[in-house]
């Protein structure tokens, strides 16, 4: 089977790539580096040839309001033309658990996506992924006043990179859902604790505050904002584990 994993070289897209063409399939990483650019249009009609499944894991590189908006629509707005000339047949997009029940312009950008792949025609699957484990240190980065991090004790449930990436490649080879699946890490705690675990285990100094008013991107959260409200598919690696991983490959 021809897969096209947009976004192929990135975090997400790397281990999915890997992940498929040990399975045998034939799958093109494709990227502006390969000369496939869903912003341009570049390469576009020619990769889609003869392929069935695309893995749309493009992102914005800015996270302004207005460019990310503008990103998604532009990038939708390429390659899904391209998808149905080609006769794609299973169009799989990684977006974010309470992605339409947070006011920030990013998850904003991300709803427009969504609608715009399901108005498209082309059968899909969306995946909505907690964060993942990789953006501790940015969340933590993000919320931090001086040598204090402020964030609100809500629920937090972070998935692995690499549990992402084999979901994601288990849904792009199986039938398309014309719906939605939520993936979440096996564990949830709040969202306070689980990135001061991360700065302790890191031996980063800065001290946790546990603040209920303080925001997350901008946007307020509520208790259960950022976490699968109903089923959702569970990843294996937990925050422990991930750890020892990461500092074993380090």
């Amino acid at each position: 089977m021809k897969i096209v994993v947009i976004g192929g070289t990135g975090l997400i897209g790397s281990k999915t790539v890997a992940i498929l063409r040990q399975s045998g399939h034939d799958v093109v990483a494709a990227s502006p580096q390969s000369g496939v650019n869903t912003i341009t249009g570049e390469g576009l009609n020619e990769v889609m040839v003869g392929a069935q499944v695309v893995i749309d894991l493009a992102n914005s590189p800015s996270f302004e309001d207005t460019a990310v908006l503008e990103f998604f629509e532009t990038s939708e707005g390429n390659l899904l033309p391209a998808e149905a000339a080609a006769g794609v047949r299973h169009h799989v997009v990684l977006s974010i658990v309470g992605t339409d029940r947070s006011d920030n312009g990013y998850f904003r950008a991300k709803v427009a996506q969504e609608k715009a792949i399901v108005a498209s025609g082309i059968p899909y699957t969306v995946v909505r992924s907690t964060q993942f484990l990789e953006f501790l240190r940015g969340i933590a980065d993000s919320s931090t006043e001086g040598n204090k991090v402020r964030l609100p004790p809500v629920s937090f449930q972070p998935i692995a990179a690499d549990d992402v990436a084999s979901i994601v490649a288990e849904v792009a080879i199986a039938a398309p859902r014309n719906g939605i699946v939520e993936i979440a890490g096996p564990e949830r705690a709040p969202f306070d604790e689980i990135v001061a675990r991360y700065l302790k285990a890191v031996g980063d100094p800065r001290e946790m505050v546990r603040d209920p008013e303080a925001p997350y991107w901008g946007a307020r959260v509520e208790e259960r904002s950022l976490v699968p409200i109903g089923e959702a598919r569970l990843g294996r690696i937990g925050l422990d584990e991930w750890l020892r991983c990461s500092r074993a490959g380090t």
